[in-house]
């Protein structure tokens, strides 16, 4: 009889204590979900191990949610910005247009010709020149082309854009078999933004894999925590040279294809900086 009583209670404990440590966990999860929305990191993917299967599907379902919200605040700020710059560039191009043509009228009368006039007509002229290009850039942000979807080897598109960076060193890490329905000039557009913005970080390796979301990593400089809030936002650049819409144009052709592009918080290992694409396939 005793000998029961104490069986019964180690069990009663060891439970206890299971339910404790599984209510800790739980607790724990809790916060790293809280802390994740006040940082409005909605990228978040916690593990479903250990859970109960209700609690794993509840887990599974916060998840989605997360990457869904992500999506939905891309696409409202993409939108943002494409109505922004729809109204600068009409308005530039309509103060600048003008200038332009009345500096090369000038330009072009004899009576200005070597005279203390024409050093200051002509840098008016080369400036609205040169901001008429420069507005004209980011017309790219409202003027794309509707993605035309086809079965697309992943590995295979790799490879091809491998092959455009020889001077680089790969790690490829994807399935033979893996597929994205996609529009392949445009889905190539985002990986060479990706690399030359690598490149020009002093990057010499490349990783590319795939665990359920594609994994594209550099060994370049990296990005500071200041900087990384501010990358996808159009115009944004620490570049002297940089036009700045690089990274916000690969996140709008990615949520054409209804997918996301958003940077690790924690690159892979051996890297410095890793982005993550995900989404429908």
């Amino acid at each position: 009889m005793i000998i029961a009583c104490i069986i019964i209670l180690a069990i009663s404990i060891i439970a206890c204590l299971i339910t404790y440590r599984h209510q800790c966990l739980l607790k724990d999860r809790a916060q790293l979900m809280r802390d994740a929305m006040r940082h409005r990191d909605f990228t978040f993917r916690l593990p479903t191990k250990g859970l109960l299967f209700g609690e794993k599907a509840l887990q599974e379902a916060l998840n989605d949610t997360g990457q869904d919200i992500q999506k939905l605040v891309a696409h409202n700020e993409v939108e943002a910005w494409q109505r922004l710059t729809r109204v600068l560039t009409h308005e530039i191009m309509n103060a600048t247009t003008p200038i332009q043509s009345i500096s090369q009228a000038y330009l072009a009368n004899p009576k200005v010709k070597g005279t203390p006039y024409e050093e200051g007509i002509q840098a008016i002229h080369d400036t609205t020149l040169g901001l008429s290009s420069f507005v004209d850039s980011y017309r790219k942000l409202t003027q794309l082309q509707e993605p035309v979807f086809e079965d697309v080897n992943v590995l295979t598109f790799i490879k091809s854009v491998a092959a455009i960076y020889p001077e680089l060193t790969w790690n490829i890490d994807i399935p033979a078999d893996l597929m994205f329905k996609a529009d392949s000039n445009l889905l190539r557009q985002v990986f060479i933004n990706l690399i030359k913005n690598a490149i020009e970080a002093g990057a010499t390796t490349i990783g590319i894999s795939w665990n359920g979301r594609l994994f594209v990593s550099n060994n370049g400089r990296t990005i500071p925590d200041d900087v990384a809030r501010e990358i996808f936002i159009p115009f944004f650049t620490t570049k002297t040279t940089g036009s700045g819409i690089g990274l916000a144009l690969s996140r709008q052709i990615l949520l054409m294809h209804r997918m996301l592009l958003t940077l690790a918080e924690h690159p892979l290992r051996s890297y410095n900086v890793t982005f993550i694409i995900e989404g429908e396939r």
